[in-house]
Order: C-alpha cells, then sequence, then structure tokens
C-alpha cells in the first residue's frame, strides 16, 4: 500500500499552493491532501497558534489514513516537524522545505517589520502581495496561490508564535527519515548544516534554479522528490515500492 501524503502550506497563503503536486500525486493513484491552517484560506478569521496547525496537520492524517508523509514549507515546514515530534508514529516520513533557518527572536524581528509597514496601507499589503507572486513565480504557480486568498491579517501573529518555537529541539526528537529541501537562491537555507545535523536520519537537497518557493518554481521536479520520499518510507515499512517512482 502506498504512503498517503499531507501538504503544510505556507505564510498568508492556502493549501491551494500545492495544487501542482496535488494534481500530480493524483494522476498515480495516490492519496494526497492540503488542509488550511488556521487563519489561512477557507480558516480565515481563526487564531493562529501552533498547537491548532499541528491538530490541522494531524486530522488530515487521519483523513488520509493515520499515517502519512508530511511535507511542509516555510511556515508549513516548520509546522510539520512539529506535527512530526508531537505525534511521530503518524508521520511516517518528513519533507522540510524552505524552512532550514531558525526562528529566533532576532529573525522574526526582521520579518515584524515588514508585516507592520505592510499592515498600515489600506489593503493591507494585499496588492503588493499578488504583484509580488505574479512578478516571481510562474504563471501556474501564482495562479494557484492566488486561488485561496493571501491572510495578510494572519503575519504577525504567526510570526509571534513561531519566535519561541525550538525547532532544532523538535526535529531531533523526530525518529523517522527527513528530507530537507532548499531552493539554491532560498534566504532560508542560512541553518541548514544544523538541521541536517538534528535529523537522526537526514538528507539534504538543494534544488537549482530555485528560490524559497521552491515548489512552484520547479513544480515537477518537486512532486518526483515527493514521490520517491514517499516510496522510500513504503520500502522502510515494508511495503512495495512503486516501479514506476525515480530512483
Amino acid at each position: 500500500m502506498r504512503v498517503p501524503v499531507v501538504f503544510v502550506h505556507g505564510l498568508r497563503i492556502s493549501g491551494s499552493m500545492w495544487r501542482p503536486q496535488l494534481d500530480a500525486l493524483h494522476a498515480e493513484g495516490r492519496r494526497a491532501l492540503a488542509p488550511d491552517l488556521p487563519g489561512h484560506g477557507a480558516r480565515r478569521g481563526e487564531a493562529f497558534t501552533v498547537d491548532g496547525a499541528v491538530e490541522a496537520v494531524h486530522e488530515a492524517i487521519e483523513e488520509v489514513g493515520g499515517r502519512a508523509l508530511v511535507v511542509g514549507l516555510s511556515l508549513g515546514g516548520f509546522v510539520a516537524i512539529a506535527a512530526a515530534a508531537a505525534h511521530p508514529e503518524r508521520v511516517a516520513g518528513l519533507v522540510a522545505t524552505s524552512c532550514s533557518a531558525r526562528p529566533v527572536n532576532a529573525l522574526a524581528h526582521m520579518y515584524r517589520i515588514p508585516a507592520a509597514l505592510l499592515d498600515r496601507l489600506p489593503d493591507k499589503g494585499l496588492a503588493v502581495n499578488r504583484r509580488f507572486h505574479r512578478l516571481t513565480l510562474p504563471a501556474d504557480g501564482a495562479q494557484a496561490v492566488l486561488d485561496g486568498g493571501l491572510a495578510m491579517e494572519a503575519a504577525r501573529s504567526v510570526i509571534d508564535e513561531i519566535a519561541d518555537l525550538d525547532v532544532l529541539g523538535l526535529l531531533a526528537s523526530y525518529p523517522g527519515t527527513v528530507w530537507l529541501i532548499n531552493g539554491a537562491r532560498d534566504h532560508f537555507r542560512i541553518h541548514e548544516k544544523l538541521f541536517l545535523d538534528a535529523c537522526a536520519d537526514g538528507r539534504l537537497l538543494v534544488v537549482p534554479r530555485a528560490g524559497h518557493m521552491v515548489s512552484l518554481d520547479q513544480p515537477e521536479m518537486f512532486a518526483k522528490l515527493v514521490i520517491d520520499a514517499a516510496d522510500a518510507v513504503a520500502a522502510r515499512a515494508g511495503e512495495p515500492r512503486d516501479p514506476h517512482s525515480p530512483a
């Protein structure tokens, strides 16, 4: 039986960002789900907390069968790590993407400043963020992001919640296999060696010609990496490997 996949989205955006990967996995008959975290997408208006986000991931895991490969990007990577540490028996493997930077207070403060500036704009920076995604992502990727809406109001509460998260400690407590995937041009790579060293069983993959939104910069490659990771954890559990997946 194939291991299902749960995808966890980044800050301000929603599960719609994973459309290219969901399409690729569903085309192969694989179970995959991309829930919205509190305060984002269909759950805008709810307060974001790390505990609430972790619960959203665990609910999605239950929906796809009770055990899954969890794939998170940026904020979603931190949440995925926390979810894996909270219930490692439910997380067959972990793909932590674009989140190899410790969210310490000094780094969080760098993100509070632009969030506060955007908050002063009449639309809270919505037009700026829409333009940014359209300029920096392929057209299909930008549309996937924007179709789920942009929760501009969520930024400051998310930053405050994540700032005190002991990501390296949580990562070290997870006994399963971890794939750290970063775009070569991603500014969030600054602590990737520390993250790799914290893993009980870790691999570091750097994707060429990709930035922070690596899953949308290189959507086909990223989908193949996820499929390969799902097959790898299935093989280690004694389940048959998909012969058509990349080696």
